[in-house]
């Protein structure tokens, strides 16, 4: 079991994913979203790169319409 902290809340994966396959899985468009990964902001490039493991922090960050 990998334990995260994903926008400031305990998250469980069963198994090593990369970040690009674990937005993915929640029908995020990746052209859409901002990434923090453990402090910095991540390049959309670098989400098939990272593969996420024990004691990772992400804050994920999509727009949002309004006026």
């Amino acid at each position: 079991m990998i334990n995260l902290m994903i926008n400031g809340k305990p998250r469980e994966l069963d198994e090593e994913v990369d970040l690009a396959s674990y937005l993915n899985s929640f029908g995020l468009n990746l052209q859409h979203v901002a990434v923090g990964y453990n402090g910095e902001v991540l390049a959309k490039d670098q989400f098939t790169q990272i593969k996420l493991k024990e004691g990772d922090v992400l804050e994920i960050v999509r727009p949002v319409g309004g006026g």
